[in-house]
């Protein structure tokens, strides 16, 4: 009977090890094999293309070049707003800081729509500063430059930076700092010899994960860039889908996803410097007193004010006003299909659409992602190899995901190319992580003496798992599910190269809506955007008060 229990139970671990190797492993070695061998034998002419071109290789220089600055501008506004999070107490500061990271959960179109209808030509602040000053033309002119992006990138990655310091620092205690005031040092000497230094780690860490964020964006860059920003993201997906030059599509791939597990072993290794001893926030944090005290607090506070939320009221106000008079004729507009759009369902359909893939992601990842727990749970040298390996989809962009689908799953048995099926798989694929994240803290905290007590009383191993484990686990599952969700919902990479005429999703139609001649299309993609926005703040407001207690990685 044990015998039998445990080969039922390593059937069941092989599920999501299979999951992994047919969706991920398999489209990455096939984007190999066409980038290696496109027409069955060795040719390396796309990669001599690569090495040879001043085009492609200025292509991963400005790669590298803008996820550098939005790295460096991101951690300039960050760490004095850590700092002030870290070190002072204030009203209402639990809620920013669970607000702030805000910004993050949302899809990469709507950030990029929020950027233009704010700093646009025909932005609001454009607007503004016309009225108030009586011009006739547009005194801002960011759209379509470098300048646009970096301002997008950090306002998208503020959040992770200041989440990553504040947490570091405030477990850093007062002592050194009080010290170096009475050996005479000065606040920037302070600054120079004692705070920087002591939070190179978390500055490191959170410099890595950020310029892998940048590195690998494409809603943003595609959005407000367009081909002449072109990073490898944008690159990738113009050459297999406007130019259908799979071989070089692949090579470009390949590169992304060397630099991307380069990138990775950068912040693992800063990742393992981040352990300090926990410090009671009380010792660390105090009310601020001084006038230059409070004018610090009160700057940090408009500053973050301004540039998490200006953006998502400037989108909410521009959907809702015409004319300056309230509006709602672009709402009620998403149930009908635009004249002369490229559009084959009318935008509100892609809701729909959007609902059922987010429902049927979560639930396969959550599945997934409990056996995989358990799995990466058990003791020994397998288990520790468990856990990077299925947080690989994590490592790999969702551009390299989607071209590794079209590629890879075109044939009997796994002819899935043409079919809606491969939009829950590729979100399943990508929203597994976090699950796992949000599942494992739950499941290592439970004592394995309940378990033992239950066996002691005769439970057998399904009613321990029924009776103890998955009611300790809620919480954790819970986040899960809202992380999955969430992701599934506002995933867009992988679903622009995935997703087939009747089968877009709400990301999908907002970038074509954005493509589209006419007010009509614009004034959708407007509303759309913002009930997308709505649903991905309820998600993450849902995680933030499951998370109260502490529970997930994330």
């Amino acid at each position: 009977m044990k015998r039998r229990a445990r080969d039922y139970w390593g059937i069941v671990y092989l599920v999501p090890l299979v999951f992994l190797g047919v969706f991920y492993v398999y489209p990455l070695l096939s984007i190999l094999d066409v980038s290696l061998r496109p027409a069955g034998v060795l040719d390396l002419t796309a990669f001599v293309r690569l090495l040879t071109s001043d085009y492609y290789s200025g292509t991963l220089l400005f790669t590298v070049y803008q996820a550098a600055l939005s790295t460096a501008f991101t951690l300039l506004l960050a760490t004095p707003c850590a700092f002030v999070f870290a070190r002072y107490q204030f009203r209402g500061k639990t809620l920013l800081l669970s607000l702030a990271t805000l910004p993050f959960v949302l899809p990469t179109v709507v950030v990029a729509l929020a950027f233009a209808t704010l700093l646009g030509a025909d932005g609001l602040f454009n607007d503004l500063v016309k009225t108030l000053f009586s011009l006739d033309y547009a005194p801002i002119q960011l759209e379509r430059t470098l300048a646009m992006i970096i301002i997008a990138h950090v306002f998208y990655n503020f959040a992770v930076a200041l989440r990553i310091m504040t947490s570091y620092w405030s477990s850093v205690g007062l002592g050194i700092e009080e010290a170096a005031r009475c050996l005479g040092a000065d606040e920037l000497a302070l600054w120079r010899d004692v705070r920087l230094p002591l939070l190179r780690p978390a500055l490191l860490s959170a410099g890595a994960l950020v310029f892998i964020f940048t590195f690998t964006s494409f809603g943003v860059i595609l959005i407000l860039g367009g081909i002449r920003f072109a990073t490898l993201e944008v690159q990738i997906y113009y050459q297999a889908v406007n130019m259908f030059n799979l071989p070089l599509a692949a090579a470009l791939s390949l590169v992304q996803i060397f630099s991307m597990l380069a990138m990775m072993v950068v912040y693992t290794a800063t990742q393992k410097k981040l352990h300090l001893a926990p410090v009671s926030s009380k010792t660390t944090a105090k009310r601020a007193k001084s006038l230059v005290e409070r004018l610090g607090l009160n700057v940090c506070v408009a500053l973050i004010a301004i540039l998490l939320f200006s953006p998502l009221v400037a989108l909410i106000l521009r959907s809702m006003l015409a004319a300056g008079q309230l509006d709602l004729a672009n709402y009620a507009s998403l149930a009908q299909k635009s004249r002369g759009s490229l559009l084959f369902i009318a935008p509100l359909e892609s809701v729909f659409n959007s609902l059922r893939f987010a429902l049927m992601a979560m639930t396969m990842a959550l599945i997934l992602g409990l056996i995989a727990s358990y799995m990466i749970k058990r003791r020994g040298r397998l288990s520790r190899l468990l856990d990077p390996l299925f947080m690989l989809p994590l490592a790999t962009s969702a551009v390299t995901l989607g071209f590794g689908f079209i590629i890879a799953l075109d044939e009997p048995p796994l002819n899935l190319r043409a079919s809606w099926l491969i939009i829950p798989i590729s979100h399943t694929l990508i929203a597994l992580p976090f699950v796992i994240r949000s599942v494992l803290p739950s499941l290592r905290s439970i004592p394995p003496s309940l378990r033992e007590a239950a066996q002691t009383l005769g439970a057998r191993p399904i009613d321990a798992l029924l009776t103890i484990d998955l009611p300790l686990l809620g919480r954790g599952i819970a986040v899960g599910a809202t992380f999955a969700f969430t992701v599934s919902m506002g995933e867009f990479g992988a679903s622009l190269f995935v997703a087939q005429r009747e089968s877009v999703t709400i990301p999908v139609v907002i970038y074509r809506l954005l493509g589209d001649p006419g007010m009509t299309s614009y004034r959708q993609a407007l509303a759309m955007s913002v009930l997308l926005m709505l649903v991905c703040a309820a998600g993450f407001l849902l995680i933030e008060r499951l998370r109260i207690a502490g529970v997930g990685e994330f």
